[in-house]
């Protein structure tokens, strides 16, 4: 498919974003005198801007989410026709793909049962959250309303989900948060606080233990996490993590909540990050790579045993979940993420990012051979992270600037890369690709050698 977009006025597009948009996550001040980057056609892995300059996208969007990639008419034809036919009623009644969308995820998350849905991220955890909340109230008078939250993790930007954020620098600013919500700490084996330890998993697991017993098990509804922790620098879980996570969890009915906003629908190898690892959650969110940002959707998926415990007393007219979103009843979402999983079965794309994964990863480490910068390189499918140091004896973070510097040459030569920014007071300092399902080796070799030549620059500068 070209990226040739139809007769427009570019120019004017431009200025019109100059004088009106607010981009996210951007100081704008320099944009007083130059103009916002604004891009405007896309095709497969590659995306173009309105100077004409055509760009691999390492990122997937930017924020995880293209999975499939750009310019899938499959996806668009099937939101145009479900929107003629019926673009919206509110989520108190049903809807055609959302009765078929949440049939097919319930098909690919044994155990889960119950899909409820909203618009976003976000959304999709404070949905979470507010049933553990209600459910404390309807059975613990209150008590077990504790949410506890890990480190480096990441689960919206709302007030509510900030209150769960891992990122200091993400929430700083924006406080009061909402009480009861209890951090933990991270699980990177790599900054290990406890040395070099055979058993390393297993004790940080523990640390969610600690953290019960100092709130009072009576006091900790659910424990939420990122199967794989992303924005907070790419972390997969070390050896015994999870298995030690679940098991303390049963033994304090703690319910679990797996955030897969980024790692669901396929990204890690699996359809959902949790199936690396033999987890059996109470509650999955997902959003992102659900429709592949061809509609905003998300989801709230939960066991027929959480939904029953909203059904307990019919009576009483409290006592069912008692919450709605708006945009979560616009039919286009679920149509578009019916037939993104269908592309996904379709091109077996689950199987093309564990195998294009352990690629990505190779090359990886290729660099990490020729890099002394590069202390590690840890990912699971097409979700990786290179933490940059000054010295890898010593571990001591490179600035966050060498990192913009890395992604603003690797732009340069036509290739979008994620890093962490704003987000620690230290450790901004990790390089993130997560190119979309559809890569090849090609794509791949791309990347990495762009990316090569952009650490190589930067390092002798």
């Amino acid at each position: 498919m070209s990226l040739d977009t139809p007769q427009i006025d570019l120019d004017e597009v431009v200025d019109n974003d100059q004088a009106h948009v607010w981009h996210h996550l951007t100081q704008h001040k320099p944009y007083e005198t130059s103009k916002p980057p604004v891009m405007i056609s896309g095709s497969g892995m590659r995306v173009k801007n309105a100077e004409g300059k055509e760009f691999i996208d390492a990122v997937s969007g930017g924020v995880w989410t293209v999975n499939v990639g750009y310019g899938q008419e499959r996806i668009a034809n099937a939101v145009r026709d479900q929107l003629i036919q019926m673009c919206y009623f509110a989520g108190s009644a049903g809807n055609v793909p959302a009765a078929m969308c949440a049939k097919k995820l319930i098909d690919k998350m044994p155990g889960m049962s119950r899909v409820y849905y909203s618009n976003s991220g976000s959304e999709a955890n404070e949905k979470a959250y507010k049933m553990v909340r209600q459910l404390a109230a309807i059975e613990n008078n209150g008590v077990k309303h504790k949410i506890i939250y890990r480190d480096r993790d990441y689960h919206g930007t709302t007030i509510g989900a900030l209150s769960s954020c891992g990122h200091s620098q993400r929430k700083d600013q924006y406080g009061p948060f909402a009480p009861g919500f209890v951090m933990m700490p991270d699980c990177l084996e790599y900054r290990s606080a406890y040395g070099d330890i055979d058993n390393y998993g297993e004790t940080a697991a523990r640390e969610l233990e600690k953290v019960i017993l100092a709130e009072g098990p009576e006091t900790v509804g659910s424990v939420v996490l990122e199967p794989i922790t992303a924005g907070g620098g790419v972390i997969p879980p070390p050896e015994g993590y999870w298995e030690t996570i679940q098991e303390i969890c049963k033994k304090y009915n703690v319910l679990i909540h797996m955030d897969e906003v980024v790692c669901g629908l396929g990204r890690t190898g699996k359809w959902f990050g949790y199936q690396h690892y033999g987890i059996k959650p109470d509650f999955v969110t997902m959003a992102k790579g659900l429709a592949s940002g061809y509609a905003a959707i998300s989801c709230t998926v939960t066991t027929e045993e959480i939904f029953e415990r909203f059904k307990e007393d019919p009576a009483n007219p409290m006592s069912h979940f008692r919450d709605i979103s708006t945009f979560g009843g616009c039919a286009s979402g679920p149509a578009a993420a019916l037939e993104n999983i269908r592309i996904i079965e379709e091109e077996n794309l689950v199987e093309n990012a564990a195998k294009m994964g352990d690629y990505l990863i190779g090359r990886l480490h290729e660099l990490k051979d020729k890099h002394e910068i590069i202390g590690d390189v840890r990912g699971v499918g097409l979700f990786v992270g290179l933490e940059l140091v000054l010295d890898r004896k010593t571990k001591e973070p490179v600035d966050e600037s060498v990192l913009a510097a890395i992604a603003s040459d690797c732009m340069a030569h036509g290739v979008i890369i994620g890093r962490t920014n704003r987000s620690f007071e230290t450790f901004n300092n990790t390089l993130c690709l997560s190119p979309a399902l559809i890569c090849t080796q090609a794509d791949l070799d791309e990347i990495v050698d762009v990316l090569d030549a952009a650490i190589r620059r930067v390092a002798a500068a």
